[in-house]
């Protein structure tokens, strides 16, 4: 299990959710004998949902669970508004467990702490974009002259100054989708939980969302889940990565550490074909200084240097300039290791056998 700090804004601890009548005979089950998925379906009737998943997410973190249809994620994320039961396990929210949590208590966590973006939009077809961004300070009880004025601003956010008096219907998917978002941030919930959001859009308005979602992240620091199949997007968008597969977290990392470092077969298959130009980095590749030159001597003083912090792109700018060996440098300016022209090849082909032998002694 990850170890999870009582300070991180959202905690999952050992959840799991299995459907039907028999779960907790289920789930008892699973712990003393190690029961399959087929097996807990054929003996209980039951299917598993979501498996052991822990995990632990940063203040202002944008958390990606990815995997294909069926995986469970799109099941985790709805136990961390309690829109599921989970079958066992805990769910803190700031230090509180949202599975303890009365009906009073569950409505204000909805609320006021967590938002909810959905794939299909959820706006109200009789409502304007402006009421409907409002909804959410409406259940409040804020004045109209409040609400309107927050709806204004979030609109004004989201690019959509000048539609507060139109419906849905008259709006494309991307402004729909960008209406849902608004009326998420109404309430100024300090946690989005992001339920493939742009996965029915077409890929150029996708890409355009993506990059006005991660311009607001930056600049109002959410606490945010975000529900994809597309690890591009996964990698694109989130400080970190939880891959599932059959209802399991079966690896969690940077995009770097699950583009350089794939678990198993799965996540290896899934990464195949990612491009790793901009998203490896010259301090996941290098030789460390000194084991360089244990063993091929001292490295020329007017060796080519740059960054710890260079991408593959700019290590490729920097080898075709040069016969010899890369260094590369720590924030201060010194020397903390080397990059040769095999381990960047290596890197850039992206085998994991090569990369592994990559990390041998040069």
């Amino acid at each position: 299990m990850e170890n999870s700090r009582d300070d991180h804004p959202i905690i999952a601890r050992n959840v799991w959710k299995i459907f039907g009548e028999r779960a907790q005979e289920a789930h008892a089950a699973i712990l003393s004998d190690n029961l399959s998925k087929a097996e807990v379906l054929e003996q209980f009737g039951c299917v598993i949902g979501v498996a052991d998943a822990s995990f632990s997410i940063e203040e202002g973190e944008i958390f990606c669970i990815m995997g294909l249809s069926g995986s469970g994620k799109s099941t985790l994320v709805r136990h961390v508004n309690r829109l599921l039961e989970p079958t066992a396990g805990e769910i803190l929210i700031e230090g509180s467990d949202v599975t303890k949590l009365n009906e009073s208590q569950l409505r204000d966590l909805r609320n006021q702490k967590v938002a909810m973006v959905f794939q299909n939009f959820g706006l109200m077809p009789h409502r304007t974009v402006r009421d409907n961004v409002a909804m959410p300070l409406e259940i409040r009880g804020a004045s109209k002259r409040q609400r309107w004025s927050e709806a204004d601003r979030v609109l004004d956010m989201v690019n959509l100054t000048g539609w507060e008096d139109k419906y849905a219907h008259e709006l494309s998917g991307g402004m729909q989708q960008r209406v849902g978002l608004a009326r998420a941030l109404a309430c100024n919930p300090g946690i989005l939980l992001m339920d493939e959001p742009f996965s029915a859009l077409d890929p150029l308005i996708r890409r355009q969302l993506q990059d006005q979602f991660m311009d607001l992240s930056a600049t109002l620091k959410k606490t945010t889940i975000f529900i994809t199949h597309d690890l591009d997007e996964a990698i694109r968008i989130g400080n970190r990565i939880a891959i599932m597969k059959d209802g399991r977290i079966v690896q969690t990392g940077t995009p770097e550490d699950i583009v350089m470092n794939p678990a198993d077969d799965y996540v290896a298959d899934f990464v195949a074909g990612i491009s790793k130009l901009d998203l490896v980095y010259a301090h996941s590749i290098m030789v460390p200084m000194q084991g360089y030159e244990s063993e091929h001597g001292p490295v020329p003083g007017d060796a080519s240097r740059t960054s710890h912090n260079s991408d593959l792109n700019e290590l490729i700018n920097v080898a075709v300039e040069t016969e010899g060996p890369i260094v590369i440098e720590g924030d201060d300016g010194a020397a903390i290791g080397i990059v040769d022209r095999t381990r960047l090849m290596r890197a850039i082909q992206g085998n994991r056998k090569q990369e592994a032998a990559a990390n041998e002694p040069a």
